[in-house]
């Protein structure tokens, strides 16, 4: 650790003097994301009441204002309040009123006016106020610490398996380094029938390493028994699938893992199951009749047929995933029931779920997922898969509530990774505060602090590809090029910086980092099957393996990571640098992703240089210096 002590950076400010690091809003007379003119700061609790101030420059001569807020879920009800003149601040004047939210959950839509004795007006907005149920209760554990996503079959095999009887036509490669199928078959398909044998077992002989990186959550990529490689077509929900392991692997890898101070989440994917699961049985593989086979079958209503058999509906026309009827009552039970789905799985050890495209579940499915896991295990989580901001999501016509209580406890943050790759290919600090403070405005607290944060996920190519290529080719290449193509040394040099620095933001801001097995390790690949490719051991690359592990030390040991505050500093350029803090206790993060020299202007007339291409989390000091305790 290098301790910093030049005399500018001694007038940094100590956290318990109350100097706020928040900028002063830079709009005309209203910014929805400063404290002046918004406040409480962020999302509202039903029942808070909001002040709005507008503060226009006096010289500008307006002599009122008004407010009109249209509550978009109670049908739209409009609603205007005065904003009086109540005093100035320097040479700006404030009009001001509060807004009571008592009784109300859901968006505000709220445009603001300023208006002169003449007549003449300016209006702003429409600005989104979310107001959630102040009365719901988030365990805290997921949002805290690291988590590691898994994709069973490409993580770790502890032998050769033999598929024989198993669902799907399955293939098996008998070389762990072996190039996933890419290619279609004849009929223009992509099977993902091929596996390679990763399991439970084998997970559960890795804890240690994961462990090592800091983990308390690890996320399964679905491990129910399905004729895909990637298990996203459920054929059991029941069954582990057999080349993973069984149920009682799967509860002895959990208990191992809370021994060590890790939790297991599963992915629950119950928008739609497999072509060949014993609810749909189109190939007649199961002894029982599916809705494929009989319209006396039990399931026949868990599906909407247009034509039965052979016209149903499947998730974006896919005819190998049929679509659940979530209007089933009989299917709602299997999954939410007492001995349902998501309560047997959480009772054979599980911690929690991760709901798979969580936008086609309507919103009383995900409620009762949500109450059903809870009923459970009281700190049960539910993470939802929403690739767009969840507070304002449409899907189907409908607004989602998504993060409004008793819903999803915090979802899967697409645009924190979007705003951070923006920013390390060339983007500036602000777009990236921008990115997060929008997130902070309209999330409740709980499901700002709990999203699952990553850089990238078996969805997205691989980050340090992304990073080097700059694209992901998919557009003006072959999947030929794509499966052959590694960066050059020049490239992988340039990425592996710029994963360094990106992954610093991933973990000192708030919400749980989520590793993408094998990111910590340098994997390369574009979309899918490139991005899931088996996990490489003996041959990582120790640089940044050392660098992951650090990182997870300091999340797991540096409180004001996991749960403190958060005040971004006013940086220039392809800059970013924000504080954390928590009991005194403060932490600054600053990252430099261009290639010319930053000289970051602290409070106090302080300087901090960064080199370019250069990332740094510090520790203020008792005596208000800063002790650096990590470098990119």
């Amino acid at each position: 650790m290098t301790c910093l002590r030049p005399a500018s950076l001694l007038h940094f400010s100590c956290p318990e003097r109350g100097i706020s690091l928040h900028p002063h809003d830079t709009s005309p007379w209203f910014d929805p994301t400063s404290p002046l003119c918004r406040s409480p700061y962020g999302a509202a609790a039903s029942g808070d009441k909001v002040t709005f101030t507008l503060r226009p420059l006096r010289s500008r001569g307006f002599v009122r204002g008004a407010l009109t807020a249209r509550w978009e879920f109670d049908g739209d009800r409009l609603s205007e309040l005065p904003l009086p003149w109540v005093g100035w601040d320097g040479d700006r004047d404030l009009f001001s009123a509060s807004l009571d939210t008592t009784g109300y959950v859901g968006l505000v839509w709220y445009t603001l006016r300023l208006e002169k004795r003449n007549g003449e007006s300016e209006e702003l907005g429409p600005f989104q106020l979310t107001v959630y149920d102040g009365g719901e209760s988030v365990p805290t554990w997921f949002g805290e610490g690291v988590t590691y996503q898994i994709f069973p079959d490409r993580f770790h095999r502890l032998s050769l398996p033999d598929p024989t009887g198993m669902v799907g036509g399955r293939t098996i490669h008998p070389g762990w380094e072996e190039e996933p199928e890419y290619r279609p078959n004849e009929h223009g398909e992509i099977r993902n029938r091929d596996f390679f044998g990763g399991s439970l077992p084998g997970v559960e002989e890795k804890l240690p390493y994961l462990q090592s990186l800091g983990v308390e959550t690890i996320y399964l990529c679905p491990i129910f028994e399905a004729p895909e490689n990637h298990r996203y077509g459920a054929a059991d929900y029941e069954k582990i699938d057999p080349m993973l392991g069984t149920e009682e692997d799967f509860s002895r890898l959990c208990r191992k893992a809370h021994a060590l101070g890790m939790r297991i989440m599963l992915d629950g994917v119950f928008n739609h199951t497999g072509y060949v699961s014993r609810y749909f049985n189109a190939q007649g593989y199961r002894d029982t009749p599916g809705a494929w086979q009989s319209q006396s079958s039990p399931y026949y209503d868990w599906f909407t047929f247009q034509s039965w058999p052979n016209a149903y509906n499947s998730w974006w026309g896919i005819y190998s995933l049929p679509t659940t009827n979530k209007e089933s009552q009989s299917w709602l039970r299997y999954i939410t029931g007492e001995n349902g789905v998501i309560r047997s799985w959480l009772r054979a050890g599980a911690d929690g779920w991760r709901l798979d495209v969580a936008d086609e579940l309507p919103d009383f499915v995900v409620h009762a997922i949500h109450a059903a896991a809870r009923a459970e295990k009281p700190d049960a989580v539910i993470i939802g898969e929403v690739w767009e901001d969840a507070s304002h999501k449409i899907a189907y016509g409908l607004r989602r509530r998504h993060v409004l209580g008793g819903h999803c406890d915090g979802v899967m943050n697409y645009p924190l990774r979007s705003g951070i790759l923006s920013f390390l290919l060339g983007g500036d600090g602000g777009s990236l505060r921008r990115t997060v403070e929008t997130q902070r405005q309209n999330y409740p607290p709980w499901a700002f602090s709990s999203g699952m944060n990553s850089l990238g996920t078996h969805d997205t190519p691989r980050i340090l590809t992304l990073l080097g290529e700059g694209s992901d080719h998919k557009g003006d290449t072959s999947r030929d090029w794509r499966s052959a193509s590694r960066l050059s040394p020049e490239q992988r040099a340039i990425a592996v910086r710029r994963l360094k620095l990106g992954s610093l933001l991933l973990y000192a801001l708030p919400g749980s980092p989520t590793l993408y097995y094998g990111d910590e390790v340098g994997m390369e690949g574009f979309e899918d099957p490139f991005n899931r490719r088996p996990f490489p051991w003996g041959k990582e690359d120790g640089h940044l393996l050392a660098w992951f592990t650090a990182l997870g030390k300091a999340r797991k040991e540096l409180l004001p990571l996991r749960r403190g505050t958060l005040a971004w500093l006013p940086v220039p350029g392809q800059t970013a640098a924000f504080v954390r803090s928590l009991n005194g206790e403060s932490l600054l993060t600053a990252v430099n992703a261009g290639e010319t020299p930053a000289l970051l202007e602290l409070p106090g007339g302080a300087d901090l240089p960064l080199p370019p291409m250069e990332g740094q989390l510090l520790r203020q000091t008792p005596e208000c210096t800063w002790q650096i305790l990590l470098k990119t």
